[in-house]
């Protein structure tokens, strides 16, 4: 693990212009700048890039299990909501009795006649009581993500499941969760989930401030995962990573516990998707089933692919780049858009095999290889010579 890959001057040129760019330009045009000067920034559009933030902490936590150990999860979304309720739970308990019923839990437990199955709570059920405190939910955004991924994938690597029957597994857990969460007697909102978010640590959530605070602590996250990422892979793990991605075979017979490796690689993905949810949630002010359905995880699949995976820039490009497209074509093209999605994947898939983050080199390949075919052979006549 001490074996570690430094940095290029190249890449660490990049992040810092671009943390520079996100971190501090941004939130400063939106602060300092009136609402009529051409440069100003939006509350809407900080509010929107901070979701295509926390999107692109999904995509790289997809892209570390997927892109570096070749296990494609259909279920990673499941995580990203995970964390998005953890934080929905302190979020809607601290609406207090601002809310239609004017009581102090949550509307839909009213609705629902919670305080006659939980009389002993004031209605309250008793999983959601150590909620109040912020603490315990932030810790929650990592546990329960963790503890979900570590008991399916150890009974998956366990049972040597893996290639597409891993696939097919972790699909169906989503969709079995999905289906719970839809429950309106599974206490967490059913089909409309949690909503109406007022305050986070005493802040009001909707003031500029706020909105502000939430993005800037999105690129922080992204910023830290990157590095995290970058240390990760760039280690002697990260070699192992890729050998199990490569041939898990052979890196079996080297007498390494595969299973091992990819356990921890799942949980900690796992976690990676529950921390973009939770700050997902704030900024998308609502968080139901429908976040964590398969096609949600098959969403993020195809903003790796798209941008590149197998490098850590490439799903946050692609996450970046898909979202931005998804806002302006269902608007454009509403009817279309599942349709534009569905050929961006095919058409990366046949034509850029490296995403958009290989397009350069693809580029650069094939005019070498224009430039050596136009080179006469050893021996052969030069042209003035030919008859």
């Amino acid at each position: 693990m001490s074996s570690t890959r430094p940095i290029s001057r190249l890449e660490a040129c990049v992040v810092a212009a671009l943390a520079l760019l996100g971190l501090v330009v941004l939130p400063c045009l939106n602060a300092f700048l009136e609402p009529g000067h051409p440069l100003h920034v939006s509350n809407f559009t900080i509010t929107v890039y901070g979701k295509y933030l926390c999107y692109a902490v999904l995509a790289v936590g997809v892209n570390l299990l997927w892109g570096y150990t070749g296990l494609l999860s259909l279920g990673q979304a499941l995580f990203f909501s995970l964390g998005g309720y953890a934080l929905g739970m302190h979020l809607m308990l601290m609406i207090g009795n601002l809310g239609q019923y004017r009581a102090d839990i949550p509307d839909f437990m009213v609705f629902l006649e919670f305080p006659k199955r939980y009389p002993d709570t004031g209605g309250l059920p008793p999983h959601w009581v150590p909620f109040r405190s912020f603490w315990f939910a932030a810790a929650a955004v990592l546990w329960v993500p963790g503890l979900v991924a570590f008991v399916f994938g150890w009974l998956a690597f366990r049972s040597r499941i893996k290639g597409v029957y891993f696939s097919i597994l972790s699909q169906a857990l989503t969709y079995a969760a999905t289906l719970m969460f839809f429950r309106n007697d599974f206490t967490f909102g059913g089909n409309n989930g949690l909503t109406d978010f007022k305050f986070i640590l005493g802040a009001d959530i909707n003031s500029p401030a706020t909105k502000r605070a939430l993005y800037i602590a999105s690129g922080v996250l992204l910023l830290g995962v990157y590095l995290l990422c970058r240390w990760l892979t760039s280690t002697r793990f990260g070699l192992i990573q890729r050998a199990i991605r490569d041939s898990e075979n052979r890196v079996l017979f080297s007498g390494y516990a595969t299973a091992n490796f990819k356990l921890f690689v799942f949980v900690l993905s796992a976690m990676i998707c529950g921390l973009g949810g939770a700050l997902f949630v704030p900024q998308a002010g609502i968080i139901n089933p429908s976040e964590m359905a398969p096609d949600k995880s098959l969403e993020a699949v195809v903003w790796c692919a798209v941008g590149g995976r197998g490098n850590l820039f490439g799903p946050i490009l692609g996450a970046v780049t898909v979202n931005a497209l998804k806002s302006y074509a269902t608007r454009a093209f509403a009817e279309q858009w599942l349709y534009v999605l569905g050929a961006l994947f095919i058409g990366v898939t046949l034509f850029l095999p490296g995403g958009l983050i290989g397009l350069p080199a693809q580029i650069r390949d094939a005019l070498r290889r224009r430039r050596a075919a136009k080179q006469p052979e050893p021996g052969s006549p030069a042209p003035e010579d030919r008859p």
